[in-house]
This record gives C-alpha cells, sequence and structure tokens, in this order.
C-alpha cells in the first residue's frame, strides 16, 4: 500500500502538465478528447501526433488547434506507430524552466475530468519517480482490467498452452481501500510521469508497434527505482478499441509481437534453448485464434 495525503489539498501550478495524444482513425472520440484536455487543470500544452488517419481525424485536430494556441499537431505521412508518435510528442513539447514537468500519455478515447491529472500528480508527487494511472472504465462503469497488472509470466504462459483452464491471468484486482495501489504494469490509455523520468529511461521503446509497449515502459520505470501505481479513486472513461474495430488482424499480429520482443528483451536471455522456442510456439499457435476472435468480435 502506497500512502499519501489527500489529492484535493494540493492543487498543480498552472500548465505543468504536458499532454500528447497519438491519433489514428479517432474521429469518434477525438473532439470530445480534445475538448476534456483542453479544460483540464494544469495543462500548459498539447501535442497531438497523427498516424495517417483517413477518417477526418486531422480536420477535428487542426479545428481545436485554432481555438486553443496550447494545442499543436504533428501529421505523419504513414502510421511509424504508438511509440514513435509519443516520443516524437513528448519531443515536440518545450521542457518547464522549472524542471517541474510531468508527461501525461492519453489516448484519443479517454475522457478526462477538469481535476483529473491535478488529482493524480497531488498522489504522486511525493513518490518522486513514479508512473500513474487512473481506474479507467467502459461507458458501463466496467472497469478495464488492463488497468491493473502483472509482468508477463512466459513460464507460466507455457505451461498455460498444455493446460488452458490453468493459464495465469496478467490482471489485478483493485484494492479501492488504497487511494494509490503499486502494480507491476498499468495500461498505456493513460500515463502520467514526471517528464525527467522519461527521459532517463530513454521514452517508449520504438520497437514496438502497437501493444506491449506499455508493459515495457512500465517495466523499465520500476527497474530505474521507480513505482508504477494506479489511483482507485479517480475514475476516467475509456471508450476502448475504436480505431482497432476495423483492423483487427493488424492489431492481433502486433500484439502477439510486441509480446515476443518484450520476451526477448526482458526474459529469453535467463531462459534456455528449449524455453525460448517454447515460448514462441505458444504465443503465435494463439494468434490465428486471437485474429479470429477478434474479427468476430
Amino acid at each position: 500500500m502506497i500512502s499519501s495525503s489527500d489529492p484535493a489539498a494540493q492543487a498543480a501550478p498552472k500548465g505543468m502538465f504536458k499532454a500528447v495524444v497519438v491519433s489514428y482513425r479517432s474521429a469518434a472520440t477525438i473532439d470530445e478528447c480534445l475538448e476534456r484536455l483542453r479544460a483540464c487543470d494544469g495543462v500548459g500544452a498539447i501535442r497531438v501526433v497523427d498516424n495517417q488517419s483517413d477518417d477526418g481525424t486531422l480536420d477535428i485536430v487542426q479545428r481545436q488547434a485554432s481555438l486553443d494556441p496550447r494545442l499543436r499537431f504533428i501529421a505523419n505521412p504513414d502510421n511509424p506507430g504508438f511509440s514513435v508518435g509519443c516520443n516524437q510528442g513528448a519531443a515536440d513539447l518545450e521542457p518547464a524552466p522549472d524542471d517541474d514537468d510531468w508527461l501525461a500519455f492519453v489516448n484519443p478515447d479517454c475522457m478526462v475530468e477538469p481535476d483529473t491529472l491535478r488529482r493524480l500528480h497531488a498522489l504522486g508527487a511525493a513518490l518522486g519517480d513514479c508512473l500513474l494511472s487512473a481506474d479507467l472504465v467502459n461507458e458501463q462503469g466496467e472497469r478495464d482490467v488492463a488497468v491493473r497488472r502483472r509482468d508477463p509470466d512466459f513460464g507460466a504462459m507455457l505451461a498455460g498452452s498444455l493446460r488452458p483452464w490453468a493459464a495465469p491471468k496478467m490482471a489485478v484486482a483493485p484494492i479501492d481501500s488504497q487511494p494509490l495501489q503499486e502494480v507491476q504494469a498499468t495500461s498505456g490509455a493513460l500515463m502520467l510521469m514526471p517528464r525527467e523520468l522519461f527521459a532517463r529511461i530513454g521514452g517508449f521503446d520504438e520497437g514496438y508497434r502497437l501493444h506491449a509497449e506499455d508493459l515495457d515502459l512500465c517495466r523499465r520505470v520500476r527497474e530505474a527505482g521507480g513505482v508504477v501505481a494506479v489511483a482507485n479513486g479517480i475514475r476516467v472513461v475509456h471508450v476502448r478499441g475504436v480505431s482497432s474495430r476495423s483492423r483487427p488482424f493488424f492489431v492481433e499480429w502486433n500484439k502477439h509481437r510486441g509480446l515476443w520482443r518484450y520476451f526477448r528483451k526482458f526474459e529469453a536471455p535467463r531462459r534456455g534453448a528449449l524455453v525460448r522456442a517454447g515460448v514462441f510456439a505458444a504465443i503465435w499457435l494463439r494468434f490465428p485464434i486471437a485474429a479470429l476472435r477478434a474479427a468476430l468480435r
């Protein structure tokens, strides 16, 4: 359990939060997302990085930028992926003179409240190096299980391929008595962290195109001595998968590719050849089944 002072008792200095939004075919949600970000306490700048949307997303972003000088956008001529977009947006944001800068990575389908970032900061400021998220829920109020996760356990995953009913779950149950619940990993849909920490660990690993980059970032935060935690009392609506529904095969391919990259980076060096081969087979034999399920959904 992580103790903290009352978040309502602390106010964020004006302009200390710099928000990055990476968009792709996000026309259904990005207008409201940006309206809410612009109204959020303490937001000094917003960067939208668009990865070649073809659904009118960029028109919406341009209109929002014309209304608010804090908002600028980068229109990529191709889609280099989520990690690249996050790093582009962060690099385009000028640091604060006093170095008390916090980066907020916000998906275009996340709907923050006016006090969301201020309350997160108030809970996490005493922690120093930290990466924070909120209690993400869908439009029906159901909690997103990806917000509180363990690191992938590839040994257990391999055993679970032989006994699916006993396969381990990555999700961790919320402990609502804890204002901040420490976890191993959280969702990249909403992340708040000090800019200095983000720069020190090298930002997002651009070898991930889509999925598992959040697991990677959280692990490197912890390896650098930081804390990853979820604010159980701060709720944010997350309209999941708006841009993913039209391309389930692409999403599942990159999800499985990301898991394999994560395994090679963090786990493979301490595993034997048979385990490495088994994990490779378990990941890629699962891919066609997962892609079919996603397409049917």
